[in-house]
């Protein structure tokens, strides 16, 4: 049945009002400079932050020399300036360690054969556990921020926090991010180098 033409005249400007209403509350997406800035202006404060403590969650996977390896457990980071030590508790028969780093080298405790020290963390880790893991670029990655270790690209959501970043031949995904702080920090990172993936699920932050 056809309308006739003057219903049709009246209901026009109310489909026309309709659509400009769509537009009207349709979210706009921020500029990436204005992102880049507001990021800038994150990594500005979170510099300052270098007393905390993260409780989680880790996985590792990959391959090391040829050897694919990998592992998990329960995570405990504790960060005091310069300083930090990486506690994992392992299901019952997996690996259970703990890694102290200072400016002057990394001592490794809790496997069989008693402490290992080494100037390096990154390469002690590696030899010790199998394990390839970013350590240098890890810090700044946990909190969201591009590390100092060269160019980084970042991906934005649509909540404005990076949700992707890449840097040093790895890309870091920020699937969730924790918004109860003065700075949000992410929830969850996900690092990957292929063949070598770092998972971090962080249950708890405590700034200090």
């Amino acid at each position: 049945m056809k309308l006739p033409v003057r219903l049709l005249a009246a209901a026009l400007p109310l489909l026309l009002a309709a659509c400009v209403h769509k537009e009207a509350v349709r979210p706009v997406q921020a500029d990436y400079a204005v992102l880049l800035d507001q990021q800038r202006a994150r990594e500005h404060q979170l510099a300052k932050v270098d007393h905390w403590v993260l409780q989680g969650k880790i996985g590792v996977s990959g391959q090391v020399n040829g050897k694919s390896d990998g592992g998990s457990g329960t995570l405990t980071w504790t960060q005091n300036g310069d300083n930090y030590d990486f506690v994992v508790r392992g299901p019952v028969g997996a690996k259970s360690f703990r890694l102290s780093v200072t400016p002057d080298g990394a001592v490794l405790d809790g496997l069989e054969g008693g402490p290992v020290r080494s100037p390096d963390a990154e390469s002690l880790v590696e030899k010790a556990l199998g394990w390839h893991v970013p350590l240098r670029d890890l810090r700044a990655w946990a909190l969201g921020l591009r590390a100092d270790s060269g160019p980084a690209e970042l991906k934005f959501g649509p909540d404005g926090l990076p949700s992707q970043l890449s840097q040093d031949g790895w890309i870091v995904s920020y699937p969730a991010w924790d918004t109860t702080h003065p700075q949000a920090v992410p929830s969850k990172v996900f690092a990957e180098n292929p063949p070598n993936k770092v998972k971090l699920s962080v249950e708890s932050w405590n700034f200090q």
